[in-house]
């Protein structure tokens, strides 16, 4: 019965995530429509979907983690962002429901300050899952705005901890000074991790420390998991293997994720009343959107990026059914705000996902109509970057990039310019006389950020995974670039697909090793050849 039960959801799930994307919209906006499907149907309950969607979370913030550096926390455009934001959202929905109650609108008629607060602090939250996922699709985790959300949803995070303390009354443990001992077994964790060479073993200790010294710790104390896994994830994230473990969880936590949104469909079956409610409240979202762009603005931050940040946060959150839960449990509201919210939720992912298709033009066209900004009273990570002195950009400096630079710039007098993501061999590759740039060409907010770039006549891929050096040859040639790009391969289907990509030259590594081996074994011989 379990078998078939199952079967049947994946069924649905996978016929209207199909739909939608033959209707060009996200396949997750199938899921959703899949959850409230199967809901209305009467069909059995599969508590697998509920345990599934936690363990995709979980493995979604650990694997935020591994890319998160806690320093950019500690920046205003993050905690001040937030806190206003935060603050003034709350307000806001207060203030709306205030003028919504009188009129007797449903579920509103006799609510209260307590009620409205409670509503309005749980809609003043933007979706983890649904943002991470939208910046994992572009590749913009790391862009200058990528950061800047993913930073504003882990202080939510958060004050999420803290408004569930105090709304249950459970104080944490004591316990919980315990976990900072993590701080030094991560450093164990780490060494642990550089004994491991098999990826797919590297995979299985990736969810392991997820789920073991990150969610379940944490649980034991009092505390959220799914915040552990993330504490644990960026206490990782120094270790070189970072990045790449991200990657390969990626394949496990997309499926994983088919159930949260699949979960967030389930969590009630909802009447017209629900449904015109749930769209009353929709009405909030563009302005917190306006206000995120009003307050990064005030940060000094690109009106482009201003706009990209808003644009990915212009959705509500999961976080809010949590919300609904506890406050039926204190008495605050009535049952049916859990499945008001929830429809509430869903549609605000449906007309994100729709927004953010397109985003990065609609940023783009907004951001072109406002006024012009002074670059000195920009944020500094956010100025116009000047790289016309170069001739050529080596993007990646590893061993390769780093033989190639010197190549280019030794051997033929090319005026070369480094491009690299990693702080700490930046530094000491510029003690090295070597000039380079630290920033991430696979970051689409970069490139945008070039000016002055018209003298590039050459652009070398040479970064260590093969889809980082798709994404950089792509927004090359959309940003306009003519010239020619070389890169490196590992693999026959690398070097096609590459090629495939507009790459006007591209090295096997492996084979061009072996062919240079060849090569210097035979000039080292004495007397020639010999056959």
């Amino acid at each position: 019965m379990f078998t078939t039960t199952a079967a049947i959801y994946l069924a649905v799930a996978f016929a209207l995530g199909l739909g939608a994307v033959l209707l060009r919209l996200p396949p997750l906006v199938g899921f959703l429509a899949a959850g409230f499907a199967l809901g209305a149907s009467g069909i059995d309950d599969l508590p697998l979907v509920e345990e599934a969607a936690d363990l995709g979370v979980t493995l979604l913030l650990f694997g935020i983690g591994l890319k998160l550096d806690v320093r950019t926390l500690l920046r205003k455009e993050i905690w001040l962002t937030n806190g206003t934001h935060m603050l003034v959202s709350t307000a806001l929905g207060i203030g709306f429901l205030a003028l919504l109650a009188p009129l007797g609108i449903g579920m509103l008629a006799g609510t209260d300050l307590g009620t409205w607060a409670l509503i309005g602090f749980g809609l003043s939250f933007s979706s983890t899952v649904f943002v991470v996922k939208v910046l994992d699709d572009r590749s913009d985790v790391t862009a200058t705005y990528g950061r800047i959300a993913v930073g504003v949803l882990v202080m939510q995070d958060i004050a999420a901890v803290v408004f569930l303390t105090i709304a249950n009354g459970e104080v944490p443990s004591p316990w919980a000074f315990a976990l900072l001992a993590l701080l030094p077994a991560a450093w164990v964790f780490r060494r642990i991790w550089d004994r491991i060479e098999s990826p797919d073993l590297q995979v299985l200790y990736g969810i392991v420390l997820a789920l073991v010294p990150g969610y379940a710790l944490f649980e034991a104390v009092g505390l959220k998991g799914d915040l552990g896994a993330l504490i644990l994830g960026t206490l990782l994230a120094s270790h070189a293997g970072a990045n790449d473990l991200s990657h390969r969880l990626l394949s496990v936590k997309e499926l994983l994720l088919v159930a949260f949104f699949l979960n967030i469909g389930l969590s009630g079956v909802p009447t017209l009343e629900h449904l015109a409610l749930a769209a009353i409240l929709l009405v909030l979202l563009p302005l917190q959107t306006l206000l995120y762009v009003a307050l990064l603005w005030a940060m000094g931050m690109r009106h482009r990026t201003s706009w990209l940040t808003s644009l990915v946060m212009a959705n509500y959150s999961e976080f809010g059914l949590i919300v609904a839960v506890t406050g039926t449990s204190v008495g605050l509201i009535s049952e049916g705000w859990v499945t008001v919210l929830a429809l509430a939720v869903a549609i605000s992912f449906v007309l994100s996902a729709v927004l953010n298709a397109r985003g990065v033009r609609i940023a783009e066209r907004l951001a072109g109509r406002m006024p012009a900004q002074d670059p000195a009273r920009m944020h500094p990570e956010d100025r116009p970057i000047d790289i016309g002195h170069a001739e050529a950009l080596v993007l990646g400096m590893g061993r390769v990039g780093r033989a190639a630079y010197a190549r280019l710039r030794d051997g033929h007098g090319v005026e070369a310019l480094g491009i690299e993501h990693d702080a700490t061999r930046v530094d000491k590759l510029r003690r090295k006389g070597v000039e380079v740039l630290q920033a991430d060409a696979t970051d689409s907010d970069f490139w945008n950020r070039v000016s002055s770039s018209h003298q590039v006549q050459i652009a070398i891929l040479a970064m260590p995974f093969h889809t980082s050096n798709i994404d950089a040859l792509e927004m090359l040639r959309t940003n306009g670039f003519t010239g020619t790009v070389a890169a490196v391969a590992q693999n026959d289907h690398d070097v096609a697909e590459l090629a495939e990509h507009g790459a006007n030259a591209v090295f096997h590594l492996f084979g061009s090793a072996g062919t240079a081996l060849a090569d210097q074994t035979i000039e080292s011989l004495d007397g020639g050849p010999t056959i």
